[in-house]
């Protein structure tokens, strides 16, 4: 056994206290970091309309290829954990052959940023394709559906339903009649009821106007969101233009499309950081708004 005598002792116990401060001043700084880090980071895109044909108005269908070329570059850096496409992936065509063939071109690209990927189900998506036939080109088995990530809990909502509850495709709807159908109200409900995590949802149609390119059932569907106190946020894409508005203390973010306009500069996309506090950070690129809410 070593004895050390008072000096020594205090001394040595100096020394231990130096350290432990030094490893409190450490524990705080990396605890500092720490709570910096968002609990789930995801990059956002949407509206490409990505279609080999010739420019129309302010939609330029062929350069979505480079601008979502430009958005992986930036998804490289940022490393988010997934990466979403809120719908209008690809434009309407006049046959199933080459709606398939502009979906298989630009899931080539989409596929290559991320493993983890998710795809929200637009009015054009589904124009001239069924359902399953967009589902089976990009390899994915529901068009509505939740999961977890990093203590947040997404939910993917599919409102290309007619008003008599058929799904869209081979033609058969108006861009005008969106609907998410009781069936899908009742999943809903339930998921969000079995989630203790705050979350956040994805759409195409809005859910927070009443106006063409609204869900005709939106005021239904915000009721459930607005039940839990769970929902932090609502992104959705389909009108094109930056917009937001706070309903009942959720978020409702409508993401700039990436079809509008010609070159970089009329490019648009997202890296998303939400925290574990419920605070979400946006950080928008090129035409794409920036936003900061805190929890």
């Amino acid at each position: 056994m070593i004895r050390l005598g008072r000096r020594a002792f205090l001394q040595h116990g100096s020394l231990l206290l130096g350290a432990t401060a030094l490893n409190a001043t450490s524990a705080n700084r990396l605890f500092a970091q720490d709570a910096a880090k968002p609990a789930s980071r995801f990059g956002l895109i949407t509206d490409l309309h990505h279609a080999d044909k010739p420019a129309a108005g302010s939609r330029y269908y062929r350069e979505t290829l480079g601008k979502l070329a430009e958005a992986a570059e930036r998804f490289k850096q940022d490393k988010p954990a997934f990466v979403v496409e809120l719908g209008d992936f690809i434009d309407a065509a006049d046959t199933v052959e080459v709606e398939l063939g502009y979906l298989d071109r630009i899931n080539r690209e989409f596929a290559a940023i991320s493993e983890n990927r998710h795809y929200v189900l637009g009015n054009h998506c589904v124009d001239m394709l069924t359902k399953q036939e967009f589902l089976d080109g990009v390899q994915r088995k529901k068009s509505y559906y939740s999961f977890d990530d990093g203590g947040i809990h997404y939910v993917v909502l599919d409102s290309c339903f007619r008003s008599d509850g058929k799904p869209y495709g081979r033609k058969n709807s108006k861009w005008t009649d969106a609907n998410i159908p009781g069936e899908e109200l009742e999943w809903l409900t339930a998921d969000l009821k079995e989630t203790s995590h705050k979350v956040v949802v994805f759409a195409h149609q809005r859910l927070d106007v009443t106006t063409t390119h609204s869900v005709k059932n939106a005021a239904a569907v915000r009721q459930i969101l607005e039940k839990p106190q769970k929902v932090l946020a609502v992104f959705q894409g389909h009108s094109h233009e930056n917009d937001y508005q706070e309903i009942a203390g959720i978020h409702y973010c409508t993401m700039v499309a990436m079809i509008e306009g010609s070159g970089a500069e009329n490019n648009g996309y997202s890296s998303v950081n939400v925290q574990p506090t419920g605070a979400i950070q946006i950080t928008g690129f090129r035409r794409q708004k920036k936003y900061n809410w805190q929890a």
